[in-house]
């Protein structure tokens, strides 16, 4: 009898090994970092329109709880020390304590949630609900950081620092909702026609 495979790198790698978990890691890293170029600027927010929420959310979703908060927590270190990872290839401690530094944190704490609801099948079955938490777990640091540390007014957070995003965010979940369940799919044994 197989095994329950609890994550989708589980299923594609099912011996794990530290030297699997590592490039499963920097592949997100890599992956997050290459999202971060893909960018839009809006005049009325510091907060720039980017692909690393897809990124993010799809390392919970892929790697698991532990795996993806890993490799978030990567990115934000590599990214703290000077790597050129985030957004623009901007880095450093000025840039993590500016007007996005709420939502690097809430990069790990959203690849945590959403691998934790990954690993008990949310990936397969409410992929959107998972990743709509996901979304939540990364707006509520960064609306919180934009009003408290990045002093933008409090009536100006919302404008600011989430309505700009959601119809993206909304294209992401769907996009997830096609893909992951869809990778399970392929992955289930059995004919395919």
């Amino acid at each position: 009898m197989q095994a329950r495979t609890t994550t989708l790198s589980q299923a594609l790698f099912p011996s794990a090994s530290l030297v699997r978990h590592v490039a499963l890691v920097v592949g997100f890293v890599a992956l997050t970092a290459l999202c971060a170029r893909i960018r839009i600027f809006l005049p009325w927010t510091p907060v720039p329109i980017t692909g690393q929420t897809f990124a993010v959310l799809l390392s919970g979703a892929v790697l698991g709880s532990r795996l993806g908060a890993v490799s978030q927590g990567t990115y934000f270190a590599l990214g703290l020390v000077g790597a050129p990872v985030f957004q623009g290839g901007n880095a450093g401690w000025d840039y993590v304590t500016g007007a996005t530094g709420g939502y690097l944190i809430g990069f790990v704490i959203a690849a945590y949630l959403v691998g934790l609801l990954a690993e008990r099948g949310w990936d397969r079955r409410h992929v959107a609900a998972a990743m709509l938490l996901g979304n939540v777990a990364i707006y509520v640091p960064g609306l919180l950081w934009l009003g408290a540390v990045a002093n933008v007014a409090w009536e100006r957070v919302l404008p600011a620092g989430l309505y700009p995003f959601v119809l993206g965010d909304l294209l992401k979940l769907t996009l997830a909702a096609v893909v992951l369940p869809s990778a399970w799919v392929f992955l289930r044994p059995g004919p395919r026609t």
